[in-house]
């Protein structure tokens, strides 16, 4: 069988099992979902052996960051155990009654939550995504055609195969939940062209891969470019916060979206905050790229270029520039953003709300860590990826987003004059 005809068997199936998934009960799907987490928690080390094989196949120059979204243990497959499980006790967001009323001719009308159909999700190394992208389409009544990286192919297909014994487990069609079954890249391109049965694509990867599924698909898209994401220090800022949260933002994880790539800093309080902060980022490994200023307080900090402040590291790099006050911070941040997530560190609670009204990211913060900037942290479950656009789902993608709406109108004979 060639790849087109592969891809779209895969196709049809789907917008079958869409239409049977989209009547199927809130207990068919959490039994479902409950069982996957405990084949799952049964079947680690299988796991954990398929995602060996994909470690040793990396290529040789792979970046740390690669390997580390690539990397599954033991506590990550814990974390992706504890996410079926919490999607399965979250609220069905199907037939939710999300508004009603009533016509002075008597028709009754009513806004009902509707799953969006089939939903294609396109994703690079993290092979997690596999179990949370398929638990929270599911769980809200899509079906869903995943298309993991060739990097981790090995993991995702004995991923998918545990979402399957789950789905058998409840009696529910298989092809609710599908991986494509090669590596081939021709694949994505064929995926992306099957508008008459995939109703939105969700991208998950670098910017090359955005890119190109933006260019290429003829399917509606949640997407986002890439995370650059800043953290501003107020002058008005907390010391020891700032110390503490800088850190966490920077180097929880550095390979992740939500990472904070440049720090802002109110010139009042170089010496007393900016400076610690610095000593406490190459104390613990993380380069610093910044302006002159920034440069004079540590002979180690490399001076920061233009296309530092555009630059998603994914590493323990980051860029630091000093602003005069928080006008400069929010031009600074509408200039170089990706929308993505932005924090302020502050006491002052109105310099803070003018920050969050002002700031166009999807997410805006206020004295936390932009690596709270995930699905599972949200009290979503998990997430299917973080949306940067405007239209229909923005920030983290859980299960409300998945869904979209129709009206029912009751009427009793009424005709139109």
């Amino acid at each position: 069988m060639n790849k087109e005809s592969e891809v779209l068997s895969l196709c049809k199936k789907a917008k079958e099992a869409a239409r049977y998934l989209s009547v199927a009960s809130t207990e068919q799907k959490n039994t479902a979902l409950k069982a996957m987490a405990a084949i799952l928690n049964g079947q680690k080390q299988s796991v954990l052996a398929a995602n060996e094989i994909d470690i040793k196949n990396l290529k040789p120059g792979t970046s740390d960051a690669m390997r580390d979204r690539l990397l599954l243990t033991p506590e990550r497959i814990d974390g992706m155990i504890n996410g079926l499980k919490q999607i399965a006790e979250l609220p069905d967001p199907v037939n939710r009654v999300l508004a009603s009323w009533e016509r002075p001719n008597g028709l009754k009308i009513c806004r009902t939550s509707t799953p969006l159909g089939v939903i294609g999700v396109i994703y690079e190394s993290r092979p997690n995504v596999t179990i949370d992208a398929g638990a929270l389409c599911f769980k809200s009544g899509n079906a869903v055609i995943l298309r993991g990286g060739s990097d981790s192919f090995n993991s995702s297909m004995k991923l998918t195969q545990i979402l399957h014994q789950g789905l058998a487990i409840a009696g529910l069609p298989v092809e609710c939940i599908q991986s494509i079954p090669t590596p081939d890249r021709s694949a994505v391109g064929e995926m992306l062209q099957m508008d008459e049965y995939i109703d939105v694509i969700v991208p998950r990867g670098g910017k090359s891969l955005i890119e190109r599924i933006t260019n290429e698909s003829k399917i509606p898209l949640f997407k986002h470019l890439n995370g650059i994401c800043h953290t501003y220090i107020h002058a008005s800022a907390d010391k020891e916060m700032a110390r503490k949260v800088i850190l966490n933002a920077k180097l929880r994880r550095t390979g992740t979206c939500n990472c904070t790539e440049t720090i802002l800093a109110d010139r009042e309080i170089v010496d007393k905050i900016l400076a610690p902060v610095v000593l406490d980022l190459l104390e613990h490994n993380c380069e610093v790229r910044g302006d002159e200023i920034v440069q004079n307080l540590d002979a180690r900090v490399i001076p920061a270029i233009d296309e530092d402040w555009d630059t998603e590291y994914l590493a323990p790099i980051v860029s630091i520039k000093v602003v005069e006050n928080i006008n400069e911070a929010i031009e600074h941040i509408a200039k170089h953003s990706s929308h993505h997530t932005e924090a302020i560190l502050a006491t002052n609670e109105d310099a803070a709300n003018e920050f969050l009204s002002r700031v166009d990211s999807a997410v805006v913060m206020h004295n936390a860590s932009t690596q709270f900037c995930d699905g599972g942290e949200f009290g979503m479950g998990a997430e299917i990826g973080i949306a940067t656009g405007r239209l229909h789902a923005r920030g983290p993608i859980g299960l409300e987003q998945l869904t979209t709406f129709k009206y029912k109108v009751l009427g009793n004979g009424q005709i139109r004059p």
